[in-house]
């Protein structure tokens, strides 16, 4: 079986690296969940801001609470859109993990099934040996059978 070692290198190897790509897989899973989090989070807090000011505006009120409230709502919603940005990148990050994770996990297969085929064909190679040596020592057999019986068989008709 030392004939195996260097693909059980190999398939060592490549376990590490598919360890390592799901590693990553699921830091990119967590890092969109805590995105969507956020996203989720300031869109919620827009909206309740919104709704809490929207109501107090329609009573009088002064012309600076009006422009500071919109301020406020230009900058949340350019925070939401830089949420759905941040989003949007960690979810093509996440994508490209998981094809990352799945060469890995691809090549592990690659290289199990190519140590089971060598395995296979080492058992196949060793049964026909065996197979042989089994033909030969029957062979001879019967041909040590034949050959001394045809003595015999020669004195006692004498």
């Amino acid at each position: 079986m030392s004939a195996l070692q260097p693909l059980n290198t190999l398939l060592e190897q490549t376990t590490v690296a598919r360890d390592a790509a799901l590693g990553v897989h699921r830091n990119a899973l967590n890092a969109v969940a805590a995105a969507q989090a956020q996203a989720t989070q300031l869109a919620e807090y827009r909206q309740e801001y919104a709704q809490r000011f929207g109501t107090q505006f329609q009573r009088a009120g002064a012309i600076e609470l009006l422009q500071c409230y919109q301020g406020f709502m230009v900058r949340l919603d350019e925070a939401v859109s830089q949420q759905q940005r941040l989003l949007a990148q960690a979810v093509e990050r996440g994508d490209t993990a998981k094809a990352a994770l799945l060469n890995a996990e691809l090549r592990v297969a690659s290289v199990r099934k190519l140590i089971e085929r060598r395995i296979a064909e080492a058992v196949r190679t060793q049964d026909r040996s065996d197979q042989k040596a089994t033909d030969e020592l029957a062979s001879r057999a019967a041909w040590l059978r034949l050959a001394g019986a045809a003595p015999g068989a020669a004195l006692g008709a004498v």
